[in-house]
């Protein structure tokens, strides 16, 4: 989730990094990689876990797409004057389903309403999925895993597929921090995450996705980490999963082959179907169906504009090399955005919706990474490859002394050849190679802020975000800190990813030397920066860029997710949340987002009963 893959594209599509028919390069051997082989696929006669209710549109053509979707329930109309344009009605049109339209899916749909999913990626199963980089890119991440800040000092990884980030994110369950649900309900006066309601979702929301808190055998990685936090006296803890406790897969960034993993594609959307709701893969949202609102009943706030739905383009099968595009012209009672905090509000905004919060306030979790080689013959303690086993199973929370407060958390990513190699500066061509010859056994660590500073995002793939002072101060704490714990894990060699290639020897040297060392740790951010050596960040956390508020100068949707302009509206993903979590979101996500389906239903029924 948070591979920093600048070059990735050029990497994959060089000979050495490719892979033949077989999902086989003879350069793995040399390096140490395989692909994971460990599969449990579905039987020819056991149906995909969403078929009950799933319309995928590249496979469909012109007569068989009105067929599948009468076939659920759906009634179809055609304006024989536009001919490329079909009109259905539902009670319910979700744009999204990850973490947010998965969960609100199934909440609406169990409660007897019809609802209709738009997702713009495609549907995969563990039978689809080769943790081959190049393919997973295209199909599973959002720009083909290639999306950057404008000033191209940030690389951003989101999904963008049925599941959205959950189908390709790293499995940790860490329950929102009582000191921010403290902050959000003090601060912001939303009380909803102080209160039973909130507390009783992430309940639901950690059994219904099967999280389980121990882990059988870590990873390479994560051994590392909690050895070198042991070693120093830092406190290490284990991270719960969304799998089972002997899940030991290294891509799931890439999809989980096993199907071990619980992303909303095998639980929320799974009960969705189940009860009657429709999905259509590569469908994009275009606008959403806004117009003056003449009448505000049973609305305990005034709006002055109404939703009546969405509008969607997508390609038939026959349509697909000729980029001809067909319109679905969505009629609903209620309409969700659950898009993402990169997509929502590009969305709101193409719509006509003028709130000054919406597409502010962006928050990315920033990252940066440090690295430590472990060669077999000296750290034999440390079983396997980097590559393999859970990703994140442990952190480490870098916490100020004098505040208490915590700084940085500390946790392993999911780097295979190619990521790894885009990481890599370049000082010369033997280094280079060098580097890939330990790849194995170089274990990362990285180090992720809770940011207090902010990005916009107003227009698709235009995305702008500058970190504050005391974000810099606080992962440069943490930078420092992941390197002391690759150290004290028994490193012979640690560096960082600045331009200048920078490394530490750590054998045979002194306390001094390497004090001289970590005081040289900096986070410049980007080439642009006025230092003379800079760093790429990585994020994989987008949030709060339509934030929830007590009013429309504070937030860009109500307390119940409902637009402050338009009635019928409602925002249902990550960026309703009023600042950065500070640790991984998906289990915050969840939780906000079944309180927020569940108002959505109450509101349903006093509306339009």
């Amino acid at each position: 989730m948070i591979s920093c893959l600048l070059n990735l594209n050029s990497n994959i599509s060089h000979k050495n990094f490719q892979a033949n028919e077989n999902s086989e390069n003879p350069v793995w051997k040399a390096i140490g990689y395989n692909v994971d082989k460990l599969e449990e696929k579905f039987s020819e006669k056991e149906a995909r876990p969403l078929d009950k209710g799933m319309v995928e549109t590249i496979y469909e053509t012109e007569s068989s797409f009105v067929h599948s979707l009468t076939q659920k329930g759906l009634t179809v109309n055609k304006d024989p004057k536009q001919r490329d344009t079909y009109k259905i009605t539902c009670d319910v049109v979700i744009v999204g389903s990850g973490c947010g339209g998965g969960v609100a899916a199934s909440v609406l749909a169990k409660s007897g309403y019809k609802v209709v999913v738009l997702e713009k990626g495609n549907y995969f199963t563990k039978n689809d999925y080769s943790s081959l980089e190049g393919p997973s890119m295209s199909q599973l991440y959002e720009n083909g895993g290639i999306l950057s800040t404008i000033d191209g000092k940030t690389m951003i990884m989101a999904g963008s597929t049925v599941g959205g980030g959950s189908a390709i994110n790293w499995s940790a369950c860490i329950k929102t921090p009582k000191n921010v649900l403290q902050e959000w309900s003090d601060e912001h006066k939303l009380q909803l995450f102080t209160s039973s309601e909130y507390k009783s979702a992430v309940d639901t929301v950690w059994e219904r996705i099967g999280v389980t808190e121990k882990c059988v055998e870590e990873g390479f990685q994560n051994q590392i980490l909690r050895t070198g936090c042991e070693r120093l006296g830092f406190e290490v803890e284990a991270v719960a999963r969304n799998s089972s406790k002997n899940h030991y897969c290294g891509s799931c960034c890439y999809g989980c082959k096993s199907g071990d993993k619980k992303g909303t594609d095998v639980t929320w959307l799974v009960d969705a179907v189940d009860a009657g709701a429709v999905i259509i893969s590569g469908c994009k949202a275009e606008k959403f169906i806004i117009e003056k609102n003449s009448r505000n009943l049973h609305c305990e706030r005034i709006r002055k504009k109404k939703c009546h739905g969405v509008i969607a383009k997508f390609n038939l099968k026959e349509d697909v090399n000729i980029n001809k595009k067909s319109i679905l012209h969505v009629e609903a009672k209620v309409t969700i955005s659950a898009c993402g905090a990169l997509l929502t509000p590009p969305l709101l905004i193409s719509s006509g919706l003028r709130n000054q919060n919406i597409g502010l306030n962006l928050h990315l979790h920033p990252v940066l990474m440090a690295w430590g080689y472990f060669p077999e013959e000296t750290s034999s303690e440390y079983k396997g490859k980097h590559y393999q086993g859970g990703i994140i199973t442990s952190l480490c929370k870098v916490v100020d002394s004098k505040s208490n407060n915590v700084r940085a958390v500390i946790e392993a990513p999911a780097l295979l050849p190619g990521s790894f190699a885009g990481l890599c500066p370049w000082e010369s061509g033997l280094d280079y190679k060098t580097r890939m010859l330990k790849y194995a056994r170089t274990a990362h660590l990285f180090a992720m802020v809770r940011d207090r500073g902010s990005g916009k995002v107003r227009a698709e793939g235009r995305i702008s975000y500058k970190m504050n002072k005391e974000d810099k101060e606080n992962i440069r704490a943490g930078l420092k800190e992941a390197l002391q714990i690759l150290i004290a894990a028994g490193a012979v060699e640690v560096g960082t990813h600045r331009s200048d290639g920078q490394r530490f020897k750590c054998n045979g040297t002194t306390a001094m030397e390497l004090k001289e060392f970590l005081d040289q740790i900096s986070a410049p951010q980007g080439p642009k920066s006025m230092e003379k050596y800079w760093t790429t960040y990585s994020t994989a956390h987008q949030m709060g860029s339509c934030r929830m508020g007590i009013d429309d100068t504070r937030g860009a949707v109500d307390d119940n997710g409902e637009s402050w302009e338009a009635q019928d509206l409602f925002v249902c993903d990550a960026s309703v949340l009023p600042t950065a979590v500070g640790v991984n979101p998906m289990i915050t996500i969840q939780a906000t987002a079944y309180c927020l389906s569940n108002k959505i239903t109450e509101i349903l029924k006093r509306r339009h009963t």
